[in-house]
């Protein structure tokens, strides 16, 4: 089974937790394209959506599903997003996409975080894909320099601005063995707005494709 085809059956899967006259969040990247497009298959159910970039938004309009300010969006249901890293424990590196901080809003935001995912995502220890960190421009150095403190290894994602008009480290060469704390230590730093860890609010659920079919942990 093709990776395309095990993130199709995940964003498949994620349409049982879809609520009707709710509203969705909704994440940003290849999987959660998948979604989007299986979403679009019972968008008379729901109220509405609140999207994560800019990118996921368009693609919403697209297919005719409304999108609303997240302000203006008094509760949201369910937020369906993948994940760049996923462990046992629900806990993620997102951000390989750019949209973390507004990922991250949406599902704080959210009562239910479910997170869909190939199994080539799923980890024993994060770290291993560069984790994302959005830094106000003018302290792209100095946090830079926090994060060689920390042990990693920071590369500027270049040519790149996020939705909010900031830059992206990526830090490599991390080990992640507690991921709340280090997400915690790293959004005290100044200038950072903040990183790609998702343990402070995990998932809840996450679907993981596999080729025996989709595998749910929670």
């Amino acid at each position: 089974m093709s990776q395309d085809a095990m993130k199709k059956s995940v964003a498949e899967a994620a349409l049982k937790y879809v609520e009707a006259g709710s509203v969705i969040g909704i994440g940003t990247g290849s999987t959660a394209n998948f979604f989007i497009d299986a979403l679009a298959e019972i968008k008379h159910k729901i109220d509405g959506t609140v999207a994560s970039s800019v990118a996921s938004a368009e693609r919403l309009k697209k297919h005719g599903i409304p999108v609303l300010d997240l302000n203006a969006a008094d509760d949201i249901a369910i937020y369906v997003d993948g994940a760049d890293e996923a462990t046992r424990f629900l806990h993620l590196i997102k951000g390989g996409g750019g949209a973390l901080t507004r990922e991250k809003i949406v599902a704080a935001a959210s009562r239910k975080f479910v997170c869909i995912a190939d199994q080539s995502k799923l980890v024993d220890v994060l770290g291993k894909f560069p984790l994302p960190v959005e830094v106000i421009p003018m302290a792209r150095s100095y946090v830079a320099r926090q994060m060689v403190k920390l042990g990693g290894q920071p590369i500027l994602r270049q040519g790149f601005t996020t939705d909010n008009g900031n830059l992206i480290l990526d830090v490599h060469n991390l080990e992640i063995i507690d991921p709340p704390k280090l997400e915690a230590e790293l959004n005290n730093i100044a200038g950072v707005v903040t990183n790609g860890i998702f343990a402070l609010r995990p998932a809840d659920v996450l679907l993981l494709g596999t080729p025996e079919g989709v595998q749910t942990i929670t």
